[in-house]
């Protein structure tokens, strides 16, 4: 470990980095993946409104401590926002029971593999019986795996660029969920490789227009002449996962890259 963490050797370090994603993917026969992105602090509901609640009784203790009001503040705007981890682990569910079933991995939900919203994408496919991918990261703050990550396909990568390649590599769509920094890297990044042409297009969806439309003023961008007025059109927003889902498999139908093809679906 001491000769391979010299820094003349970080060539080899991104070659690992990328080769054991790789071929862990490919032996497990993934060709398709739906990476669904999302806050890690967007907790189910009941969870989040436990979090309030204890907020709420120790605010009435201290009723003059700003932190505490900031805090339970904060901690209602995510009950508010909570519906969304609901909605993300049907969306898990309605893609690992599609095409010949759970057993199917030519469309896999994948991950960042962490809590919040990312873990209700890989619970909902959890629940189905189907696999699921968390491509974890290593973090200064320990981040482990959510527990329903499929076992055989949960990798950790050291590079943030070697994991952003692996997502957007075998990605048939991009599903992000409100969320924060981390969300907003990995839809630009993938916003930016569609304009670009760098990478054949696939659907973006957005889900929460309100929350969206608030945090990235895509008018504002096109009507500064930054990007184009076409660019508006790379994505699309969604408020339901039969809406997400069903979009997607539309865009492809209509693409000509059918995920499902007709006769696959009619050996059932």
């Amino acid at each position: 470990m001491e000769f391979l963490q010299q820094d003349e050797n970080r060539g080899v370090r991104l070659q690992l980095d990328y080769s054991k994603t790789e071929l862990l993917l490919e032996a497990h026969g993934i060709e398709h993946t739906v990476v669904v992105f999302g806050s890690t602090r967007i907790h189910e509901p009941a969870a989040a409104r436990r979090e309030a609640e204890t907020l709420r009784a120790a605010l009435a203790k201290n009723p003059g401590e700003a932190s505490l009001k900031r805090r339970l503040a904060v901690a209602e705007r995510i009950v508010a926002k909570s519906h969304y981890y609901e909605l993300a682990r049907e969306l898990g569910r309605l893609i690992g029971a599609a095409g010949h079933g759970p057993g199917d991995n030519r469309v896999t939900v994948i991950t960042g593999g962490g809590p919040g919203v990312m873990e209700a994408a890989n619970r909902g496919a959890f629940d189905v019986g189907a696999k699921s991918i968390g491509l974890n990261i290593t973090l200064p703050h320990e981040q482990y795996p959510n527990p329903y990550v499929a076992p055989e396909l949960c990798v950790r990568c050291h590079y943030f660029a070697l994991r952003k390649l692996h997502f957007v590599k075998r990605a048939c769509a991009l599903v992000a969920f409100p969320g924060g920094y981390g969300t907003i890297d990995e839809l630009f990044e993938t916003l930016t490789l569609i304009q670009t042409r760098t990478i054949r297009p696939v659907p973006v969806v957005l889900v929460g227009k309100e929350y969206w439309r608030r945090a990235v003023d895509i008018d504002f961008l096109a009507d500064e002449g930054v990007i184009d007025p076409e660019d508006r059109e790379l994505f699309w927003y969604a408020e339901s996962a039969d809406e997400i889902w069903q979009g997607i498999l539309r865009w492809h139908e209509i693409n000509g890259t059918a995920l499902y093809p007709p006769a696959a679906e009619g050996a059932l």
